[in-house]
């Protein structure tokens, strides 16, 4: 879907889209277009139940007076309750809508007021204007490359729509950035969307490096040959049983400041778990709970959509994406609960459940980004646990750090973004509960507090001075339910918005 912004969209065909607040009072350009229109919206107003509560909308076809297909009367909600993430969700649910109607092309010619920034000062209606065409683009996502019957039931015919507002130009530059983010989404969804046959970890890290490639993203992939060499014992240990050979790929964007000495200053640090297929192991799962298990890899796919992001928007930013890629298989060869495995980090793990498998990927990738790039923070993402999503469903992912300051940032980038997250304690008496009678830890912790062990044990291989945060995604990565507006497919793309936010708010140059 081709998106433009206009000063003044000239009249055609097509739908034309304004807007009205809570209590029926119509917008400036509603007020114009009632007008030209020889009082439809006021008379379709009077006879229907609509009074711009947020996400109602009213639609008045073939109108007289206007070349318009149909008016689209939507509700904004109140002016104090108006905000950024209300008119990405108001640009979705609007597109969402065209989707059904069948048209080819619209105008939005909404011209919200500007909103109050929190802190202070006015959101800019180029801003507004940006973010309304943010939450078009989330909503024209689809996957539908296997699909071979009844295209017609899934064609999404809305190819063109031009936003309407007073400075093109400020809104262009507002949007671009947006722009690099919904791209780096999409990268994340196909990922997560794409079935466990054709992504696996060759094929994850060939995508990986064919993406970022060609937007000056150094990416360099190792084998099981060199992680062997090095003493990957523990993520190598997870793939195993698999014939598909696991990787671990490095990613890294230089689009920041040199230290004085010439070189590239300490990057921030992201981490992904990427198991691209989730049997369970040897500790195999029941039928019900391996479906959806080709997500298990939606870290990673954070990982890598937030770095793609970071590069095409050419952020001011020395950025490393760190992600383990294994499959977890049952063979004669598979890791076997009772194992002994040796970590890079030189730590020992007893194996009693392996279906307990990601946190073992990324304890080896944490040393490994640890000791490498000595990072200003580290945020590991994973869809690791079950139990985060008996905490807290499906609308806060979990946060566990060893930081205070860390935490707040990137809950602040959550509200922001919608992308929220809600933290866990770490805590001595949990880390008692992955004590090992012969290793020095275990890999599960029992049958309680399920998500804070598994954080425990990550906690192991945070080394002193690292700043550090794991988010538990199992909630969030992916919904098997209700679709949201800006999320049209299974696979969420979660954490982009908000790894993206977080940088761009504190750790840009």
């Amino acid at each position: 879907m081709q998106i433009s912004f206009v000063t003044n969209a000239a009249a055609g065909d097509g739908a034309w889209v304004v807007g009205a607040m809570e209590g029926g009072a119509l917008l400036p350009s509603a007020v114009r277009l009632d007008k030209a229109s020889g009082g439809a919206l006021t008379r379709a107003l009077k006879y229907s139940r609509f009074t711009g509560k947020t996400g109602q909308m009213l639609e008045v076809l073939a109108p007289a007076g206007v070349k318009a297909s149909r008016l689209l009367l939507v509700g904004l909600g109140k002016a104090e309750s108006l905000d950024e993430k209300g008119l990405e969700t108001l640009g979705a649910q609007i597109v969402g809508r065209l989707y059904t109607s069948g048209e080819i092309a619209a105008r939005f010619e909404i011209d919200p007021p500007p909103t109050s920034k929190k802190g202070g000062g006015k959101v800019k209606k180029s801003e507004l204007a940006a973010h309304l065409a943010f939450g078009a683009k989330l909503k024209s996502y689809a996957f539908d490359k296997y699909r071979t019957r009844n295209l017609d039931e899934y064609e999404k015919k809305l190819k063109t729509v031009r936003i309407v507002t007073a400075d093109v130009a400020a809104a262009k530059k507002a949007h671009a950035g947006l722009a690099a983010v919904a791209e780096g989404i999409f990268l994340a969804r196909d990922l997560v969307n794409e079935p466990p046959n054709i992504l696996y970890p060759a094929e994850f890290a060939r995508r990986a490096k064919a993406q970022l490639s060609k937007l000056g993203v150094k990416v360099e992939i190792l084998g099981e040959a060199d992680m062997k060499k090095r003493g990957f014992g523990a993520l190598l240990g997870v793939g195993q049983g698999s014939d598909r050979e696991s990787q671990l790929v490095v990613m890294q964007w230089n689009g920041g400041p040199k230290s004085k000495k010439g070189k590239n200053a300490a990057p921030v640090a992201l981490v992904g778990k990427g198991v691209c297929f989730d049997s369970g192991g040897l500790s195999i799962k029941v039928g019900a709970g391996m479906q959806g298990m080709k997500g298990d890899m939606a870290g990673a796919a954070c990982v890598t959509g937030t770095m793609l992001a970071l590069a095409t928007r050419k952020a001011k930013v020395n950025a490393v994406g760190v992600i383990g890629l294994v499959e977890n298989m049952p063979d004669g060869g598979a890791f076997r609960p009772d194992d002994v495995l040796t970590s890079l980090s030189g730590q020992t793990i007893e194996v009693l459940n392996t279906d307990a498998e990601g946190r073992l990927v990324l304890a080896d990738a944490l040393t490994y980004t640890q000791r490498r790039f000595k990072p200003k923070f580290l945020i590991d993402l994973a869809t690791l646990t079950g139990a985060i999503v008996q905490t807290l469903g499906y609308e806060h992912a979990g946060i566990f750090s060893n930081d205070d300051q860390l935490v707040q940032r990137v809950q602040a980038a959550g509200r922001y973004t919608g992308e929220r997250v809600w933290q866990l304690p770490l805590d001595p008496f949990y880390d008692k509960m992955i004590r090992s009678k012969i290793a020095d830890m275990k890999n599960i912790g029992g049958g309680n507090s399920g998500s804070i062990t598994a954080a425990q044990f990550l906690l192991r291989f945070i080394e002193k001075g690292t700043v550090w945060a794991h988010l538990d995604i199992a909630g969030v990565a992916w919904q098997d339910g209700e679709q949201k507006p800006t999320i049209p497919s299974w696979g969420t793309g979660w954490g982009v918005r908000l790894l993206n936010r977080l940088v761009k708010d504190h750790y840009e140059a």
